[in-house]
């Protein structure tokens, strides 16, 4: 079952010209609407399905600074300002909380990477520091695990998916901009080597930039053009407990398990120690750039071949913007729920935290994410097509910084000083 989103009343007619068109109404996209109806730039999003339908609202709603790469750290703390930000900008709670993050190591490997990463984020000033096991019992109380150490980042912080979304939508819309559900971009139009627009389901929209952030939609679209943006699918499981007495408002990640508070009192948890990966074929074209990340996370996937692998072999990877596209035949990408990977997280946690034994779960889900090589995104513009930026291929990331990822792509598509140095995320990197 999906989560259930904030509900948002959007537009029913299109636009016939716009200045930009914003392909994907995830969080990222809305937020790059938001900023840009803020500065009176005529912008339009076309979502295929419904805002934040797919990994936007299937997240874990972490904000988090923890683990991230430092060169991924700018934009993290610009994220920090802006979801502290974001109930005056929009009017509405979205959930955010700044209870902090904390790692747990098991074994001197786990606990060196923390080490490894302290280091390397020294001086950011991000208030990271190393954990004692006495340190983790006092902040994460009732605990029978024999942790040797962890980390954590007290101005981490949660927000929730269902709700921050929906309430980025509604102040854009306030603020003049247009969003349309249910209309899928079949491809992009060009006039004298540039974009001068994009095709609907619904007819042609003229504008003057175009913003691709589909996330894990965004490859097919890119490919129909003759671009290629590797990204491979991954599904990440997760559930939410009904509302129960926890042993912190801090997130907490271990090993094989993470838990976060949820708005409603209840946890979301999910097995952060195994990732679902039905076998599509992308993985055996693009299987050989990842070949270092797989050495480095061995034993994280669990590699099957199933319906999803038939389903995405059957949706086309060139077509005529005259006919159907893939994205009108599936309008949401919606995995089963992964009973079995969401068992062995509460078993974990219910291992190292007691009180989790008797949680009971409220529901389940499962979202899938749009991997790059490095596992960091693509946020700048595509030079072999001027006119159009991306903003694509989270990695799992994406939500922590989506305020501040829309925020950096409105600047690239405006020309206006970017928020953060978007060199760590060019396109032409891959």
């Amino acid at each position: 079952m999906a989560p259930l989103i904030a509900p948002v009343t959007t537009s029913t007619e299109l636009p016939v010209r716009t200045e930009v068109v914003i392909i994907g109404g995830g969080i990222v996209g809305l937020s790059a609407a938001l900023t840009l109806a803020e500065r009176g730039i005529p912008v339009t999003v076309l979502e295929k399905g419904r805002i934040a339908g797919e990994q936007s609202s299937r997240n874990l709603g972490w904000v988090r600074k923890t683990s991230r790469a430092a060169a991924d750290i700018p934009l993290a703390l610009a994220a920090d300002r802006l979801w502290q930000e974001m109930p005056a900008r929009t009017g509405m709670d979205v959930g955010y909380r700044r209870e902090g993050i904390l790692f747990c190591a098991r074994t001197e490997a786990e606990m060196a990477a923390h080490e490894a990463w302290a280091a390397s984020v020294a001086g950011l000033g991000l208030g990271a520091r190393l954990l004692s096991p006495r340190e983790i019992a006092a902040l994460v109380p009732g605990g029978a695990a024999n942790w040797i150490g962890g980390v954590t980042t007290p101005s981490d912080g949660r927000a929730e998916p269902t709700l921050a979304s929906s309430a980025i939508a509604k102040a854009a819309l306030a603020k003049g901009a247009v969003i349309v559900e249910n209309c899928a971009v079949r491809g992009l139009t060009t006039q004298a080597g540039r974009v001068s627009g994009v095709m609907t389901e619904r007819g042609e929209i003229a504008c003057a930039q175009v913003l691709l952030a589909g996330g894990l939609w965004s490859r097919r679209l890119l490919g129909n053009h003759g671009i290629s943006l590797p990204t491979l699918p991954l599904i990440c499981s997760a559930f939410r407990t009904e509302p129960m007495e926890g042993p912190s408002e801090a997130g907490v990640a271990g090993p094989d398990f993470s838990f976060r508070k949820h708005i409603d009192g209840g946890f979301v948890i999910t097995q952060r120690a195994a990732l679902s990966c039905p076998l599509v074929l992308d993985h055996l074209l693009l299987g050989h750039r990842y070949l270092s990340t797989l050495k480095a996370t061995a034993g994280l996937l669990r590699i099957t071949l199933n319906r999803q692998s038939v389903d995405d072999l059957r949706l086309a990877r060139r077509w005529r913007m005259d006919r159907v596209s893939p994205f009108e035949k599936t309008r949401v990408m919606d995995p089963p729920t992964l009973p079995a990977l969401n068992a062995e997280a509460l078993d974990n946690l219910s291992r190292a935290w007691p009180v989790f034994k008797d949680a009971k779960i409220a529901q389940g889900w499962a979202g899938v994410m749009d991997i790059t090589p490095d596992s960091h995104p693509v946020i700048g513009p595509v030079a072999s097509l001027p006119g159009l930026v991306l903003a694509t291929g989270f990695s799992g990331h994406g939500f922590g910084t989506g305020p501040a990822a829309g925020q950096l792509a409105a600047d690239l598509v405006t020309g206006a000083a970017p928020l953060v140095d978007p060199h760590p995320y060019r396109f032409d990197r891959f």
